[in-house]
């Protein structure tokens, strides 16, 4: 399964789906392992060190600082890793609101991290936006 390509498929059929818990992104240099038990939704090796995506819980019992307390927002349709614009667009129309996001492509889905505070109106806004799409 190669996923969907066609972006104005890709926005009328996106459904955005709010996930539960609070999220942080945290840094680990390479040379320290990672703490047991933690499973970070994602980990990604840079330079500088792994930056990870956790529970904001699971950072704090880790001992571990988190930056930006976030909500993950699942777009509910399969969407091609070789897209051309969907995310372009979706966090265009975030940034049109004055909405910070930090948008992570998966296998199957994407993924955007928003402020905590904001999740909600992130996601009226991207039904609004998959609506006009549709129309």
């Amino acid at each position: 399964m190669s996923g969907e390509t066609n972006l104005t498929k890709l926005l009328a059929s996106m459904r955005p789906r709010l996930q539960n818990g609070i999220y942080v992104f945290a840094s680990l240099p390479h040379a320290v392992a990672l703490p047991s038990g933690l499973e970070p939704v994602m980990t990604f090796r840079e330079a500088e060190g792994r930056t990870l995506i956790l529970e904001e819980n699971a950072a704090k019992l880790a001992g571990m600082d988190g930056l930006f307390r976030c909500r993950m927002i699942t777009l509910d349709i399969h969407s091609s890793l070789d897209a051309v614009g969907f995310m372009a667009v979706i966090t265009n129309r975030l940034a049109a609101a004055g909405m910070g996001v930090n948008p992570v492509s998966a296998f199957y889905h994407d993924h955007l991290f928003v402020p905590a505070d904001r999740a909600e109106e992130a996601v009226r806004i991207l039904e609004q936006f998959a609506d006009e799409a549709g129309a």
